[in-house]
């Protein structure tokens, strides 16, 4: 957790700060703050005039708030809108299910159920009607549940046979950790279950998380220059993996064999490819047109790159911390993860009401973009 006065620092914050840290990064920061004489002084002036939306959203009610379509939610001539969720950072469809989960990255934040069909959304954690069922047997090393302070994050999914789902989120705020739940889709509104905690180690920040085959996890730890990815079984806890050195890593899917990571490299803007508990490492990659930030597989085998571009590396954290959006964008891009061609499908300029993509997944014929910086909204571009 990074503190800067009397407050916790967003992620994206954090995320400067831990570059600002790193020997060897003089040239990114001569980009970013050519004006600025060290990085102290960057780093103050990075937090001026930064101030979070404030909303009207209570914890712990019993009946937690329900979103719908307003007229601010209207279409803008490019591109419709579900309203509800604030910042919602990253996406996750339930298979089979109009539910998709989005995590949301605003101050202490929410989980929330967004319906496709009904176009609404549900904050769902944290909240008194969730149970806390601690799964001793898996997660011996967990100190319990902890919903305040919730700040979620990346997500993923285990499909369960019976409509009953595992659902992993990086979680910060009150501590760095993965956060189990199980979702059960039998009921009208899917309910919620916490089940238990993965700690996250030591000066380490997660940002995507992907379940593995065997019953683990791997997740991301955004640094600059060079970030890593640490994996995660019930016997082994947590290790780097080999060969995952990459110019901040950030999402993460892993291939159905478990054979292949494919890891987004903010930095480099490019989409890594790297083979999985082989003796010998094996890595390629292919470059597209923007920082990527999630991935998610699409129904025809390609992965969504979702993510944003400006005109230098300081415009993205101009946009975020100051609302100075000039020629910053949100992009997707859809990869071939068999032969490494890209090919860019949205470009989608920021404005008040959408400020920055950070994921894109298929939800029917559309392409849903949630992002983060305050918007209370998905956005849902038409199928390409």
């Amino acid at each position: 957790m990074v503190i800067f006065g009397q407050r916790m620092l967003s992620l994206t914050e954090s995320k400067l700060l831990n570059a600002l840290s790193v020997d060897g990064l003089e040239i990114s920061l001569n980009l970013c703050f050519h004006n600025l004489s060290n990085k102290q002084t960057a780093a103050g002036e990075l937090m001026k005039g930064y101030s979070f939306i404030l909303l009207n959203l209570i914890f712990f009610t019993n009946s937690p708030p329900i979103y719908a379509a307003s007229e601010g939610c209207s279409d803008d001539g490019v591109v419709s809108f579900l309203c509800g969720p604030v910042s919602p950072e990253d996406l996750l469809e339930i298979p089979g299910s109009p539910w998709v989960i989005a995590s949301g990255m605003e101050d202490d934040g929410y989980l929330y159920f967004a319906n496709s069909q009904e176009l609404t959304s549900t904050a769902v954690y944290p909240s008194s009607d969730v149970e806390h069922r601690l799964d001793t047997n898996r997660f011996s090393n967990c100190p319990g549940p902890q919903s305040t302070g919730f700040r979620p994050h990346g997500l993923s999914m285990v499909v369960g046979d019976n409509r009953i789902h595992s659902l992993l989120v990086v979680r910060h705020g009150s501590r760095e950790a993965i956060e189990v739940f199980e979702v059960d889709e039998t009921q009208e509104l899917p309910k919620i279950t916490w089940v238990g905690c993965v700690l996250a180690p030591e000066d380490v920040v997660f940002n995507s998380v992907v379940a593995t085959p065997e019953g683990g996890m791997a997740a991301t730890h955004f640094q600059l220059p060079l970030g890593h990815v640490y994996e995660w079984s019930e016997n082994s806890g947590w290790s780097q993996v080999p060969g995952s050195e990459i110019e901040g890593p950030n999402g993460i899917e892993l291939s159905a064999d478990g054979e292949w990571y494919y890891i987004a490299g903010w930095g480099s803007r490019s989409l890594v490819k790297l083979s999985r508990g082989r003796p010998e490492i094996v890595k390629s990659s292919v470059e597209v047109s923007h920082h990527i930030d999630n991935l998610r597989w699409s129904i025809d085998g390609s992965i969504l790159a979702a993510g944003h571009i400006g005109r230098l590396p300081s415009s993205i954290f101009g946009c975020l911390n100051q609302s100075e959006c000039d020629g910053v964008s949100t992009r997707v891009t859809r990869i071939d993860v068999n032969n490494l061609t890209a090919r860019q499908i949205i470009d989608y300029p920021s404005n008040s009401v959408f400020m920055l993509g950070t994921v894109a997944i298929e939800v029917g014929n559309e392409i849903w973009v949630g992002g983060i910086g305050g918007a209370d909204r998905i956005a849902r571009f038409e199928y390409r």
